[in-house]
């Protein structure tokens, strides 16, 4: 039993340094190089700044279409993607905004209309998804809706 067990323990010993050698010729520094770079790169995030987060619209009659424009701009390090624009309801219609990527300093915006539903003080958000740190940003239009 005894020399089975060293034959065993003999066998896993010469497998196991024989592949040490081997594995270390086979990393191409190339190949390390460029995990260098794209490890560095991954740190770096798009940064959304608008130049007004909330919009009020102020007194407005019940039924009567308003829009407005949020203006935006890149002030992070990486390209900016927008993947989607929603709204909190169907009577806020986010439209206009460009799919392009947005390089680090450019500017942007999206045009928001809101049907003028509802009765007195209103508020919906808006939400702006985008490959930033947090995922997603926030916007917000407010209006008192009048009664006929």
């Amino acid at each position: 039993m005894k020399k089975v067990i060293f034959g065993i323990s003999a066998f896993c010993l010469l497998a196991f340094t024989s592949c040490k050698d081997n594995a270390a010729k086979k990393i191409d520094e190339a190949n390390v190089a460029a995990a260098a770079v794209r490890d560095a790169n991954a740190s770096k995030f798009p940064v959304l700044e608008f130049e007004e987060k909330e919009h009020d619209f102020g007194e407005i009659e019940k039924g009567t279409p308003v829009e407005t424009v949020f203006k935006y701009k890149n002030t992070g390090d990486a390209p900016l993607v927008i993947t989607n624009i929603k709204s909190s309801c169907g009577c806020t219609v986010p439209q206009d905004w460009s799919r392009e990527p947005l390089a680090p300093g450019g500017e942007g915006k999206f045009t928001v209309k809101f049907n003028g539903s509802g009765a007195n003080k209103v508020s919906k958000t808006i939400t702006v998804t985008a490959n930033t740190e947090k995922g997603s940003e926030i916007v917000k239009i407010t209006a008192f809706v009048k009664a006929d």
